[in-house]
């Protein structure tokens, strides 16, 4: 499958090895590649330059948005959530119209430090947002509630059947995200129904951060336990 990961930090970058890792033909998007190649330094969250990270994946080539949203037949959204309206508009809803978009953003507000304040009411959500801006698109809210490795490689964790959710209003767009994430080790997967259930995976943040900051560690997950 050719597949357009949006975000280059460590999210996009955790999906877009994996994915190709499997087999699929990837591009990573960029706002600006240029601006992308030019980083030297180690970012806020602790990443290397994509560089390095380019250096041991030469198989994933760095696009415009545009251009790696183009070229592909599946779309993930793996930027900040505050941005991703502005990075799907540079895409372009062209490069997006009848293709499964995978968004795995959240809503989180650093402004005024950590932890951060969901940018979102619980009235709403990116994913809805999403699907509202690009209607023809076929939006699937996924894997959001996670740390990006246990997204890629969920048999980390001892209990490897921890929950996954799915949010959507197109089924066959669900049935292809199941599918990556099976092919990714998830065997916990819970469709939570249309896009509007993506509010409740998007408020699992706030817990998230906290749990994270009590155990000193972002390796863990939740299971809903049935």
């Amino acid at each position: 499958m050719r597949i357009a990961v949006l975000g280059t930090g460590a999210v996009g970058r955790a999906l877009a090895g994996r994915l190709a890792e499997l087999g699929h033909e990837v591009s990573i998007g960029t706002r600006d590649v240029a601006a992308t190649l030019a980083q030297t330094a180690v970012d806020g969250m602790g990443n290397q330059p994509f560089t390095v990270w380019a250096q041991a994946h030469t198989q994933v080539p760095l696009l415009t948005f545009a251009d790696a949203a183009a070229g592909a037949e599946v779309v993930v959204n793996a930027t900040s959530g505050t941005v991703s309206l502005a990075a799907l508009t540079a895409a372009g809803s062209d490069n997006l119209a009848g293709k499964p978009l995978l968004d795995i953003s959240n809503p989180l507000d650093f402004s005024k430090g950590f932890p951060p304040s969901m940018s979102v009411p619980d009235t709403d959500s990116v994913a809805e947002r999403i699907q509202a801006a690009f209607p023809t698109a076929l939006v699937v809210k996924t894997l959001n509630t996670m740390t990006a490795t246990l997204m890629v490689y969920p048999r980390q964790l001892a209990d490897g059947d921890h929950s996954a959710f799915l949010s959507g209003n197109d089924a066959g767009a669900k049935a292809l995200a199941r599918e990556l994430l099976e092919s990714f080790g998830h065997t916990d997967i819970i469709d939570l129904g249309d896009i509007t259930t993506a509010r409740g995976a998007e408020m699992i943040m706030p817990l998230w951060l906290r749990a994270m900051g009590a155990l000193g560690t972002s390796i863990f997950q939740f299971k809903i336990v049935r």
